[in-house]
């Protein structure tokens, strides 16, 4: 298991820009909401404590998981942000749904990531049942939404630099 040895919360606030000048659109499922809640508060807290303010936390919620890419893309198409993290829970069952739902919205966010200016950040949890995810939401393994935040302040700084050259 990839978490088990790495607390998903951690990190180091010496190497990671300052969040004040960056603006962030967090696009939060609807579906599985004691996670996806959990997940936005590690990410929304994370960017807090790195700087940002918080007006310039954008937040917008949709019905599940698969709605997640067209909100990230109304998001980038509305608002003047430097990044995106889209957060979801997708909990495996006993048909496909599952695997549809995780394949269409990975490749959603990896189809942003190439036709829009706008870094988009992948904060989908796919696990094979609840205990996981509420491990990776806050628990023993900590919180992706606060990895994913990093990820974003990181991939807003990276986009800052590549457009001042």
């Amino acid at each position: 298991m990839a978490t088990a040895n790495k607390n998903l919360s951690n990190y180091d606030k010496n190497t990671i820009p300052s969040a004040k000048s960056f603006r962030f659109g967090i696009v939060v499922s609807e579906w599985n909401p004691a996670i996806t809640e959990g997940l936005f508060t590690g990410a929304e807290t994370a960017l807090l404590d790195c700087g940002a303010l918080p007006e310039n936390i954008v937040r917008w919620d949709v019905p599940g998981s698969f709605e997640l890419v067209y909100g990230a893309k109304k998001i980038i198409e509305t608002e003047s942000l430097d990044a995106v993290i889209v957060i979801g829970c997708v909990i495996k069952g006993e048909t496909m749904h599952f695997e549809f739902v995780c394949e269409g919205v990975t490749q959603g966010v990896k189809d942003l990531n190439i036709n829009q200016d706008v870094p988009v950040i992948f904060c989908l949890l796919t696990d094979n049942n609840e205990q996981q995810s509420i491990d990776r939401s806050g628990g023993i393994h900590g919180n992706k939404g606060t990895e994913a935040a990093i990820a974003a302040l990181k991939m807003a700084y990276l986009r800052s630099q590549a457009n001042l050259k």
